[in-house]
């Protein structure tokens, strides 16, 4: 096994996350981590630092959920990290991180359907995270979607159409 020693995944929950709960018929966001360290296991053969700090749909971030996050950043001896995050607000948290942090290598990603239905959105948007940050990227926020990886302000989601672009 591998390890990763310089990149930190921050989870924040997001649909990449959820699971079918069969008692209540529904998706939820477990409190846990479990799900991406079983993918991050499968996917890179790779021990890479993951924590969990959030585990909420991106719908329902709010201005203290964000100061947690920029905190968690600031506070990282890490300089390349990945936030796994739902993808209808990342663009807003990507945003509210660069307008404070000019030292890191920062990336957002997530899925638009549950890695626990279908593994390949989020293994991609992953694996070409993790590609990005170790092809010795520049500093700031980037963007990681659907095979894209741009600066936070210059990819978009496409609600109508269902992809970032």
């Amino acid at each position: 096994m591998n390890n990763i020693e310089d990149i930190l995944i921050i989870n924040t929950g997001g649909t990449f996350n959820k699971v079918y709960d069969e008692i209540s018929g529904e998706l939820r966001i477990p409190n846990s981590s479990k799900n991406l360290k079983k993918i991050i296991k499968k996917a890179f053969k790779s021990i890479i630092k993951v924590k969990g700090i959030i585990y909420k749909d991106s719908l329902e971030f709010n201005r203290d959920d964000r100061k947690l996050l920029l905190n968690t950043i600031e506070n990282s001896k890490y300089k390349k990290i990945i936030v796994i995050h739902g993808t209808d607000t990342m663009d807003v948290s990507a945003k509210y991180i660069s307008k404070r942090l000019k030292d890191k290598q920062i990336i957002f990603t997530g899925a638009m359907l549950p890695v626990s239905i279908d593994e390949t959105e989020g293994i991609s948007n992953l694996s070409i995270a993790v590609g990005f940050l170790n092809a010795k990227s520049k500093k700031g926020v980037y963007i990681s979607m659907h095979g894209l990886v741009k600066k936070y302000n210059k990819i978009k989601k496409n609600k109508q159409l269902g992809i970032f672009k």
